[in-house]
């Protein structure tokens, strides 16, 4: 009895169907006899035994209108068992693939850009998103693909074969991303690894021009231990290459802009020589962000600071709003101080703006306070005049009109006479004039009191006669117009600093 699994040709409206017989079954059969003669009691069927069928086990053999045409059945593991590729074959992993060790292993890389993750500048630290591969020649392995139903290449795992020690010098960081666990194998022994990585590495940056800077880091990859000798590194692109592709896959780049990215090779001689590949990733900042939440409120705070000498002197709010004013900008160099860094060569410029209108607006507030002390000086000065002279002088009138003075401790204290005068020219002599006639019978501490604030409302008139009288009269005192002259040449002085600074900044920073 045949085996089931066995198919043969059946007669179907007189034509026979195709079918498919596995050649290592077919190989059985025919050795055993089971296919030396057609199944009898089965018409319509036909079985065939050319010898030319089971020559190789590894072939399909196709069953068309009374033929037969054999077609190998090819697999990667095919490949693998050729060349006796295993993972405990130590072989392929131990050593640099060459069959001489004089032979230098030629290792091709290419690098493309994918995304510019972070720039931080308080650390030094660059963070890009790469895209790596690797290409080189293991002479250990070659196979002819005609042998193996035309298979050119296959994958196999990392840790099968032996891989280059490459390493980034400005890597800081392990990447702990996701990795592809496969390589290409090609049939001439040309080795493919394509993978990306997350660098986070050092960069020494320049922020004297912060925000308008450019940036230039490196990503440096050389072997660990093999030198020159041993490995060779080859740019597969050139810088012209690189920069084209990197743009047409970068994915982001945050407030950076892209420029271009050159390819150096070199050597790191010590005591040995390696050999290195060098990718230097240039990229400009995008200042508008910084431009509007820092450099134009500064810019803003020194208008207002300017403005502020459009205040009266003579009044406190002057003073007040340029120490609010100072205060602001405090906080703004509390802000700078997080972004910058610690150490640089040159001073950042943004630093120096900060600086010097901290500074000048130090000097508006300083020149304020100076010219408030002189001119509430000369106010000193001329309401003591006013307090050294009587009131009511009845002995300097021209006339000499006589009048009755208090000549009682007590009703001085008291003040309850008045002086009251003869206007009309008649020698009537004066009589003491109670103040308070209808509240004699009222308490002592609620006239005292009410007697001292007749004294205070009678002060604040004497002053604001002397201002009124000052002002009727233009003539200044002394120190204020000592003040008012200082006030005039400062602004003119701090306005025109303030030009130039501004002016020699924007220059410096678009320079």
């Amino acid at each position: 009895m045949l085996d089931p699994s066995i198919t043969a040709l059946q007669s179907v409206e007189g034509e026979y169907s195709m079918s498919v017989i596995l050649g290592r079954k077919l190989k059985r059969l025919v050795s055993s006899g089971a296919l030396a003669s057609p199944m009898k009691g089965s018409p319509g069927v036909c079985f065939f035994t050319p010898k030319e069928m089971v020559k190789r086990p590894d072939q399909m053999y196709y069953l068309t209108n009374g033929t037969v045409s054999p077609e190998r059945v090819c697999s990667y593991q095919d490949v693998l068992d050729h060349l006796n590729l295993t993972r405990g074959n130590d072989v392929f992993t131990s050593t640099r693939p060459v069959l001489d060790h004089t032979h230098p292993t030629m290792v091709h890389l290419d690098v493309y850009l994918y995304a510019i993750l972070a720039v931080i500048e308080k650390s030094q630290t660059f963070v890009p998103f790469i895209w790596i591969q690797l290409t080189w020649n293991n002479e250990r392995i070659w196979w002819d693909p005609s042998q193996f139903c035309g298979i050119s290449r296959i994958s196999v795992p990392k840790e099968m074969l032996w891989i280059p020690d490459l390493l980034i010098y400005e890597m800081i960081e392990k990447d702990d991303g996701p990795h592809s666990p496969y390589l290409y194998v090609s049939h001439d022994g040309i080795v493919l690894i394509e993978d990306e990585m997350k660098v986070v590495s050092t960069c020494k940056m320049d922020v004297h021009k912060f925000p308008f800077d450019t940036q230039r880091c490196n990503i440096t990859f050389s072997s660990a231990i093999h030198i020159v000798t041993d490995i060779q590194l080859i740019p597969f692109s050139n810088s012209s290459r690189v920069t084209q592709a990197s743009r047409e896959v970068m994915q982001t780049q945050g407030e950076w802009e892209f420029l271009d990215m050159t390819v150096s090779r070199g050597k790191l001689i010590l005591d040995r020589e390696w050999d290195q590949i060098s990718y230097t990733i240039t990229m400009a900042r995008r200042p508008l962000l910084h431009v509007i939440n820092f450099l134009l409120p500064i810019l803003f705070f020194l208008c207002l600071d300017l403005a502020s000498f459009l205040i009266s002197d003579q009044r406190g709010e002057k003073l007040g709003f340029k120490v609010t004013v100072l205060l602001a900008i405090s906080v703004l160099l509390l802000i700078l101080n997080d972004i910058l860094p610690s150490m640089s060569n040159r001073t950042p410029l943004i630093a120096t703006y900060c600086i010097v209108i901290f500074s000048f607006m130090l000097l508006s507030l300083l020149e304020t306070i100076l010219v408030t002390h002189l001119m509430e000086r000369d106010s000193v000065h001329q309401e003591t005049g006013i307090d050294r002279a009587p009131a009511y002088d009845c002995d300097n009138k021209p006339d000499h009109t006589p009048c009755h003075t208090c000549d009682s401790e007590e009703e001085r204290r008291r003040g309850c006479c008045a002086c009251i005068c003869d206007v009309s020219g008649r020698k009537a002599p004066c009589e003491p004039l109670p103040v308070a006639e209808e509240v004699i019978c009222s308490e002592q501490g609620e006239s005292r009191l009410l007697l001292l604030i007749l004294g205070d409302l009678r002060a604040v008139e004497r002053t604001l006669a002397l201002f009124a009288s000052g002002r009727r009269e233009g003539k200044p005192g002394y120190w204020t117009r000592v003040a008012r002259h200082l006030n005039v040449a400062f602004f003119t002085i701090y306005l025109i600093s303030v030009m130039l600074f501004i002016s020699f900044m924007c220059k410096e920073w678009l320079n």
